[in-house]
């Protein structure tokens, strides 16, 4: 399987080990692995995504019969902003066509624009790094804290500059970065914070939802997300002057009291409205949210508690304030020494005949050649100095994220959705493949 993967295909999460939790014995660790010819532990799919059932069929008809598609005539985005508000304690909620239309609404929103900065990690899914592009600004790539695949909160304060104008740290996985840590420099420096809060319904940080810390919190319903409607986005904030601001942007600068055809413009926007379907799927999806949160939780714990034990396995860590993991991510560190040197590609392959998929996550994001191409561009080149963009290079060194992108091991969300013995099995087929490592290294 392909090691540079993107957050569209895998999806699973990893807490901090179970404590006085009962691990039950590996069986049939020893067998031959499949690569060699074994018998793969697992046959099974693991469960299906989406869990759907006759509540989408009922939202979508309802909306089809309707006649009321759009935002503008409908009462479904309505009641979805409403529900996900009171959902995650959040003042306010604004629907968007996807996640990436919510960061780069929130990001116009506070004004970002050329000429500035935003403070993000390298290790994410590309949108984060697009919606600064798509405003012209300067992405600045604090490193990874490779223990929990996190932003390291503790470099963010090192990596400002006069011009930064937000922080937007990614909740990867479903786990929480550092919040105190980056709040208190926020607050400090007086930076809005905008939390990516893309991969982590319900997850919480001191019991308070993530995406309601900061100034403003993005969330992605696209497919692959623990809730979704195939695309789909929203916006978080506590902020009454933002969401209206937000509004506006995302409906090509048109207030909410500018409807009908009264075309005057307060500012630039763009059309990100979410649509009428899209609601009422999300509406009939949050009625399993909680049950599905929980059912990742218990297996995620047990499967940390087996994984934890294994040399060379190393589960992410979660910050003591991360009160809830999301679980969108299962993530570990993968250490091939500890397997006989089999390289991680290795190993993935032979997870994969045994009847588990994994991925190897994402690859260095700040490494990536489109930025330098764009940073090379006329445009960008009109907007900043050479020599800023040759100190923009220099800052942007990630020698922690570099070692993480080659050691990052994915399960996805889905696969914690099963009984507790599919947790059993990957770890079953964990342990084979190393008792067996040597071999499959020479095969």
């Amino acid at each position: 399987m392909n090691e540079t993967v993107t957050r569209r295909r895998f999806l699973a999460a990893a807490p901090a080990a179970g404590a006085g939790i009962a691990v039950a014995p590996v069986a049939g660790a020893g067998g031959k692995p499949a690569l060699l010819g074994g018998a793969p532990v697992r046959k099974a799919p693991f469960p299906s995504w989406p869990v759907t059932d006759a509540t989408e069929e009922q939202a979508l008809t309802r909306v089809l019969r309707s006649g009321q598609w759009y935002r503008g005539n409908g009462q479904e985005v309505n009641r979805f902003e409403e529900a996900y508000a009171r959902l995650t304690g959040a003042k306010f909620c604004l629907a968007t066509a996807n996640g990436t239309s919510a960061l780069l609404t929130s990001l116009a929103a506070l004004g970002v624009g050329p000429g500035d900065e935003v403070i993000l990690p390298p290790y994410t899914f590309v949108a984060t790094v697009n919606v600064v592009l798509m405003l012209n600004a300067l992405p600045v790539f604090v490193d990874s804290d490779r223990e929990t695949f996190q932003i390291d909160a503790r470099k963010i304060e090192g990596a400002i500059s006069d011009r930064t104008a937000a922080i937007m740290p990614v909740h990867l996985g479903g786990s929480a970065a550092d919040l105190d840590s980056i709040l208190a420099v926020a607050r400090k420096r007086k930076i809005p914070v905008v939390e990516d809060t893309c991969q982590a319904h319900l997850g919480e940080w001191r019991e308070r939802k993530l995406g309601t810390l900061g100034d403003t919190g993005c969330f992605s319903f696209q497919a692959s997300k623990n809730l979704n409607s195939g695309e789909g986005g929203a916006i978080l904030t506590n902020n009454a002057d933002i969401v209206e601001k937000c509004f506006a942007f995302h409906n090509n600068s048109r207030g909410r009291r500018n409807t009908g055809y009264d075309f005057s413009y307060s500012a630039r926007g763009l059309n990100l409205r979410m649509t009428e379907f899209q609601a009422a799927l999300l509406m009939a999806q949050m009625t399993r949210l909680e049950r599905q949160s929980r059912t990742r939780t218990e297996n995620a714990t047990y499967l940390t508690s087996m994984l934890a034990e294994i040399p060379g396995i190393t589960p992410a860590r979660m910050y003591h304030g991360c009160t809830r993991n999301a679980y969108h991510l299962y993530m570990f560190r993968y250490d091939k020494e500890k397997f006989a040197g089999l390289p991680r590609a290795k190993f993935l392959k032979a997870l994969g005949a045994e009847g588990i998929p994994a991925s190897g996550g994402y690859s260095p994001l700040n490494k990536e050649p489109f930025l330098k191409n764009t940073l090379e561009s006329p445009g960008y080149q009109a907007i900043y100095s050479k020599k800023r963009i040759m100190a923009w290079a220099d800052r942007n060194h990630c020698p922690e994220n570099d070692r993480l992108c080659g050691e990052a091991v994915w399960f996805t969300q889905n696969m914690l959705l099963g009984p507790r013995s599919d947790m059993d099995q990957i770890a079953e087929a964990v342990h084979r493949i190393q008792k067996h490592a040597a071999d499959l290294a020479r095969a």
